[in-house]
């Protein structure tokens, strides 16, 4: 590979880089986590929930998420749902952009390390 085609894989990999870059600065509040909507029997012996899974009770919304290595569940109002599963939303968003800015840095770091002298400014 000559060097004026190393510098160009660099330079598109330093744009795609950048653009990565734009994409994390658009994340809002993130959570790692899952928002579950449960549909539950009252254990009473004469509700129909208890006979027909239809009638449950519900949705009663949960956010489930480790924390120092212990499951931690939180029972949300049904008004706050929707931030949490934006916030699940946003949390899977910015490890997919963080595992694609590591993968690029990997591949610029191996042809950096290849041909030194055609490092380009990130």
């Amino acid at each position: 590979m000559t060097h004026s085609s190393r510098s160009t894989t660099l330079d598109a990999y330093a744009q795609r880089f950048q653009k990565l870059k734009a994409d994390l600065a658009q994340i809002e509040y993130f959570s790692k986590g899952t928002l579950l909507a449960r549909m539950v029997r009252c254990g009473k012996p004469r509700c129909a929930c208890g006979k027909d899974p239809s009638k449950r009770h519900g949705p009663y919304y949960e956010w489930t998420y480790k924390a120092r290595g212990k499951t931690v569940t939180v029972r949300l109002a049904p008004e706050a749902a929707p931030f949490f599963r934006a916030a699940a939303r946003q949390y899977r968003k910015l490890k997919t952009i963080l595992n694609r800015l590591e993968t690029l840095s990997r591949q610029a770091l191996a042809k950096l390390a290849k041909d030194p002298s055609s490092r380009s400014s990130t």
